[in-house]
């Protein structure tokens, strides 16, 4: 129990907001983007700045308080909410700051994909963010990060420069290559296990305004044929290719033709980011194959592109995820993953095949945390419903699935994909050979484990 007066003393200290369980905003302000997450933290600050995320820290320390760190709040786990204790919310900051000249930008841990992407298009550049606009930087980037430009440029950790970080102590610190690399190496990858990152600088490249994308489906018994032909075409495609491959239910989308929606279906999600003329070359191929039921592969608008998704993963869905990395796609992969696809119990579930190849195989292991510098793709099998009555029938499918496709497995796996209950043994195939120095990391900077509200590597007791 946190005493009054000390509570008061806190609430006097920030900027922002203090929400406590009977006070109006607190329901909202706990909510997230997965609806199986549902916890109740003792008190929620609405931070306003970085003095506001020192006064959290230090507060949750000083009083042995359980500590939840949210910026987007779009991670499946739920990593943002915490039962107890106090929940460090940064949605509120949401500050960008883009530098066209040197091709960087600042965003603030609060933003979300679709505020960085505004900024830094208005420019033609752009950051290696993910697929879905309302996803929260700071949680993608901390994790790895990938999306459709990382082909060409790696993971979204390959293209950050540096890091405003509060860390345990309460003390604000700058992580970069140069000055504590160590901290640095470890947040390229590691979570929020290491203290609060309030600010990114990233790398930006050239792309966009206009880009060659959109999305393309045929009915789910040509599905052979087209994941086939996917395979081949990616197997020679240039890294400014991007295709994602989806399994699912058709959606009531305005693209997809009426007789199709509610009936299975196989789907690319197409983005070639460099020069239009040769992105239309590239994409004919795909458009021309079989008998589409849908089709909106065209120039547009990278900020477009960026949402596309953005309506299969609404916030209040349930969710449930298994993943893994995959070094090629075999045919028994692809077969399995089409007998799976035909079982799925929810018009709201889908297996995703994401493409990774390229860049980030080029450099070495453990030239940062993220690691998995041999996954050339991400196999998602991304179960989502409406109803807690139908949780046992969905998470048993996506469970099935994965157990079933698991052995093509890399070995390794997206710890931004990780679910509530997958613990040490996932986490550390997650981070393979970079695990131990990991440890070293943490036990060096959050030596009492404060930051353990994450897929957490546990500090070496002293």
């Amino acid at each position: 129990m946190i005493d009054k007066k000390d509570l008061d003393a806190f609430k006097a200290s920030l900027h922002g907001e203090l929400l406590q369980p009977s006070d109006s905003g607190y329901d909202e302000a706990r909510s997230i983007w997965n609806a199986m997450i549902d916890r109740r933290p003792d008190i929620i600050a609405r931070c306003r700045g970085v003095a506001d995320v020192v006064a959290c820290v230090n507060f949750a320390r000083g009083h042995s308080l359980k500590l939840s760190i949210k910026g987007g709040g779009h991670n499946i786990a739920g990593l943002a909410v915490c039962d107890g204790g106090i929940m460090l919310d940064m949605s509120l900051m949401r500050g960008v700051w883009v530098d066209p000249i040197s091709r960087t930008a600042r965003a603030q841990a609060g933003c979300l994909l679709s505020d960085v992407d505004r900024e830094t298009q208005l420019h033609g550049l752009a950051a290696v963010l993910g697929f879905v606009s309302n996803t929260g930087t700071a949680g993608l980037t901390l994790g790895g990060g990938f999306g459709y430009l990382t082909r060409r440029f790696g993971w979204t950790t390959d293209n950050l420069l540096s890091m405003e970080v509060v860390t345990a102590e309460g003390r604000i610190v700058r992580a970069n290559e140069n000055e504590n690399s160590d901290l640095f190496w470890g947040l390229c990858g590691g979570g929020g296990n290491f203290g609060v990152v309030t600010n990114f600088e990233y790398k930006l490249h050239l792309v966009g305004p206009e880009v060659m994308a959109g999305a393309i489906a045929w009915r789910a018994e040509d599905s052979s044929a087209v994941l086939e032909m996917f395979r081949a075409v990616m197997e020679k495609a240039p890294p400014e290719l991007a295709c994602i491959a989806g399994l699912r239910i058709a959606p009531p989308a305005p693209w997809l033709a009426k007789d199709i929606h509610g009936k299975p279906i196989v789907a690319l999600f197409v983005c070639h980011s460099g020069q239009l003329a040769e992105g239309e070359k590239l994409v004919a191929p795909i458009k021309a194959f079989g008998k589409p039921v849908g089709d909106i592969v065209q120039r547009r608008s990278y900020v477009s592109q960026q949402s596309l998704l953005d309506a299969t993963q609404p916030k209040g869905r349930r969710y449930y995820w298994k993943s893994e990395y995959l070094p090629d796609l075999k045919p028994d992969l692809l077969a399995k993953t089409i007998s799976h696809a035909k079982a799925i119990p929810s018009p709201h579930s889908a297996i995703l095949l994401f493409p990774l190849d390229g860049a980030l195989n080029r450099l070495a292991e453990d030239c940062s945390a993220v690691g998995n510098r041999d996954a050339a793709w991400v196999l998602n099998i991304a179960a989502s419903w409406e109803k807690s009555e139908d949780d046992r029938t969905n998470v048993e499918w996506a469970r099935a699935a994965w157990q079933d496709i698991r052995s093509f497995s890399t070995g390794g796996t997206y710890v931004n994909f990780l679910t509530e209950e997958e613990g040490d043994e996932r986490i550390h195939a997650a981070y393979g050979d970079n695990y131990e120095r990991l440890i070293e990391v943490k036990t060096k900077w959050d030596a009492k484990n404060l930051f353990r509200m994450n897929k957490n590597i546990v500090p070496v007791t002293r």
